[in-house]
């Protein structure tokens, strides 16, 4: 290897060193206000059974400002929907915007695309409002389902409704309460949940309010002990053509916030000693995060619910093929217990975990006197077993993506311009590939001819072909090296593009690639296929034939046919299945993938065409 090429290496270990270092700095966290009372583990208990509602009228309050329609429900004095209005041109304050999956629901089963799904009472009119709006919002939370002729499918259990308080009693999340106060920005309920009295008081604050936040007083005259407080059950979001929910939470550890992953729970519920300073439950793009502003008791709770009981909004597209099933959906909620002290504040965001938004929101809520910060931000994460490698090249160059979308107003231009700039960082690293690439190539008739030599003595071809690749100066393995440095760039691009929310519903070519966070559709059918679905994909097909031509320009076995050995001829059958194996795996991948992935196979079909252009021989 040259002295250029370890230059090179040493750089990249650098530059990697700095990255991590830029963009994962410890979050420095006082404890200030916050009650860290251990909570005795507990293990393998069974997840509390959902209850049916019972006879006693349920009604609704709906509080909304320009970024959430909160609607509560007298069934525990909690949220039965958080609504999240779409991004429009009449409306920018919201981030949210209406993909596929919003438009197909709307077509397919209208009555379950009214927000507020039941009638509603507003703190503007005395009378109850019997439809609400038809399409225009995303239900952040689960719901009940509606049947075509108005009643619903199953009664929705008050346990699953979010900031309700939940026990071992199943009807402390049943407990009927009474509006006391309603007000444009500010609803209070009381009630009691067994010897109990409960005020709740649910406000969106007139300072220090920031968007997709709101506020949550309790007051508990009683004894708290066995009381949770839950953050409901988002619904499903399909991030990479999969099912990622994401549970977090952040404890104080030497000064310093640490935030930790949340095992996914299964049939019973997972509980925690650590005393979080915050709760997350994030379906992938969009969730909630539950923070305690006064204290809170030791510990946290997480549960699941088979998606049968409380079924996703997916199961109703295409419900006569089943191309959603219910079973394959469970859903997740976590829970805090409740603090000993009488009265307790919640500061409560419900939106996109988008990281700018995160940021913003640090930075408001941040006191640098006290040395507090939120770090809402890292209530989102990069998953995948290589997560640690592939986080701080993700934020790298979601930093750049972010500079191009500046400057194109377009998230397909800035993928587009994101790959042109990282196949220039690479460059180096290609053309050493691709000249490597080449030298194989010369050498490879005088290798064959040595191998047919010393066919009958394997060892002695070995050795003369390593000898020939001395002289040659050509080393075989150090074609390898360049994709080994650019594989955590492949990994962090991988990443970015598959789970950043500014791609979700944005839209490229109408008609054709509407969403970036999902798979493009040319066409679509009823009747689903294996594999396939019932939507064609053209992006992935078009991907796999860039990276076939490349295959053919970048192949170091001889072009005639009739020279090639056995090893070669495997050799080119690998580097055509691999075109079809990618096809496949990047089927369902979402759209902006594609775009990167296709686009950078052309880039490099072009830094080949030119590298060999530049090196050929130069006629008379």
């Amino acid at each position: 290897m040259d002295k250029r090429s370890l230059l090179f290496l040493f750089c990249t270990s650098v530059a990697f060193f700095c990255v991590h270092t830029w963009f994962n700095p410890p979050t420095p966290i006082s404890p200030t206000n916050k009650i860290q009372q251990p909570l005795e583990a507990k293990s393998n208990t069974v997840s509390t059974p959902l209850t049916a509602m019972d006879s006693v009228k349920e009604e609704f309050y709906v509080l909304e400002n320009g970024y959430q329609q909160l609607v509560f429900s007298t069934k525990g004095a909690a949220l039965a929907e958080i609504n999240l209005p779409f991004k429009n041109p009449f409306d920018q304050k919201s981030l949210v915007r209406e993909i596929d999956i919003d438009r197909e629901i709307l077509a397919q089963s209208p009555q379950n695309a009214k927000f507020p799904l039941q009638p509603f009472h507003t703190a503007l009119s005395q009378e109850v409002q019997t439809n609400g709006a038809l399409g225009g919002y995303y239900p952040l939370l689960r719901r009940a389902m509606i049947l075509s002729n108005g009643a619903q499918k199953k009664p929705f259990p008050a346990e699953c409704y979010a900031l309700n308080l939940v026990g071992d009693d199943p009807k402390i999340a049943n407990a009927v309460y009474r509006v006391t106060r309603f007000e444009k920005n500010l609803i209070q309920f009381e009630g009691f949940a067994g010897d109990r009295h409960i005020t709740k008081t649910f406000s969106f604050p007139e300072t220090q309010s920031g968007p997709y936040c709101f506020q949550m007083d309790l007051q508990v005259s009683g004894n708290t002990q066995g009381l949770w407080l839950t953050s409901g059950v988002p619904d499903v979001e399909l991030v990479g053509g999969g099912y990622s929910p994401l549970l977090r939470y952040q404890v104080i550890r030497d000064g310093l916030g640490e935030v930790e992953t949340i095992d996914l729970p299964k049939k019973t519920a997972i509980f925690g000693m650590a005393p979080p300073n915050w709760i997350s439950n994030c379906n992938g793009f969009l969730g909630l995060i539950l923070d305690p502003l006064l204290g809170v008791a030791g510990g946290y709770k997480a549960e699941a619910f088979d998606g049968d009981q409380i079924p996703s909004r997916l199961t109703l597209i295409d419900s006569a093929y089943n191309l959603y099933p219910a079973q394959n959906y469970p859903g997740y909620a976590t829970y805090l217990p409740l603090s000993p002290e009488a009265n307790t504040s919640y500061r409560i965001f419900a939106g996109p975990f988008d990281d700018a938004l995160l940021k913003d929101l640090d930075t408001l809520y941040a006191e640098p006197e006290k040395h507090y910060n939120p770090d809402y931000a890292s209530a989102q994460s990069i998953q995948g077993w290589f997560s640690f490698i592939s986080r701080p090249f993700a934020n790298f160059l979601f930093f750049l993506m972010q500079l191009f979308y500046a400057m194109t107003k377009s998230w397909a231009a800035s993928i587009i311009l994101l790959t042109i700039a990282l196949r220039a960082m690479m460059y180096p690293l290609n053309a050493w590939s691709i000249r490597t690439s080449a030298k194989m190539q010369e050498v490879a008739p005088k290798v064959k001819i040595l191998q047919e030599r010393h066919k009958k003595d394997p060892k002695k071809a070995q050795m003369e072909v390593m000898n020939l690749y001395k002289e040659s100066k050509v080393n075989p393995f150090t074609g390898c090296i360049p994709m080994l440095l650019q594989m955590p760039f492949l990994m962090g691009m991988f990443y970015l593009l598959k789970s950043s929310f500014p791609l979700r519903g944005a839209p490229f070519i109408h008609g054709w690639i509407d969403d970036l966070a999902a798979p493009d559709v040319l066409f679509s059918w009823g009747q689903p296929l294996w594999f396939i679905g019932n939507e064609f994909h053209l992006l992935p097909i078009l991907m796999g034939a860039t990276m076939f031509i490349q295959q053919r320009l970048t192949s170091t076995v001889p072009k005639d046919a009739s020279q090639l050995t056995e090893s070669q001829k495997q050799q080119k059958m690998m580097g055509n299945m691999m075109s079809v194996i990618f096809i496949v795996l990047f089927y369902n991948f979402p759209s902006g993938l594609n775009i990167y992935f296709m686009f950078s196979t052309l880039l490099g079909i072009g830094q080949q065409w030119w590298i060999t252009r530049s090196k050929a021989p130069k006629k008379c």
